[in-house]
C-alpha cells in the first residue's frame, strides 16, 4: 500500500504455531508478522537522488566484469569467479545480456 508504520507499536503479532504455545520465547521465524493500524500509517519516504546514485554505483560494482568492463543486467559471481562467465569460459556473450555503454563512462542514473 506504500505506507510505513508511522512510529506506533503493532496492534498484534502473528506468530508461528510453536511460539503461539510459548509466547515468552522470542520468535525469529520468517512466519512472524506485525499488524499495524492503517489509519495511523504514514506514506513511505522517497529516497533522495544521492541515495539512488549510491545504490546505482553499488549495483554497477556488482554487475560489471573486472576484465572486459561490460555491465550486465544481473549480478556476477565475483566472489567465486572474479569475472563474468564469457571471460571465464572464453566465449563471446550475447548482446542482450549487457548494456552497450563505453567503459570510460561513469554509471549514472537514467532519471
Amino acid at each position: 500500500m506504500g505506507l510505513s508504520p508511522g512510529g506506533h507499536d503493532p496492534v498484534a503479532v502473528l506468530r508461528c504455531k510453536l511460539c503461539a504455545i510459548r509466547p515468552q520465547w522470542s520468535c525469529g521465524h520468517p512466519t512472524r508478522g506485525f499488524l499495524f493500524r492503517v489509519d495511523l500509517a504514514r506514506p513511505k519516504r522517497t529516497s533522495t537522488l544521492a541515495q539512488e546514485w549510491a545504490l546505482d554505483r553499488a549495483m554497477a560494482a556488482r554487475s560489471t566484469c573486472s576484465r572486459c568492463r561490460r555491465r550486465y543486467h544481473f549480478c556476477l559471481p565475483l566472489r567465486t569467479q572474479g569475472v563474468c562467465d564469457p571471460c571465464d569460459k572464453g566465449y563471446e556473450p550475447s548482446p542482450d545480456t549487457y548494456t552497450h555503454s563505453p567503459a570510460s563512462v561513469d554509471h549514472r542514473l537514467a532519471a
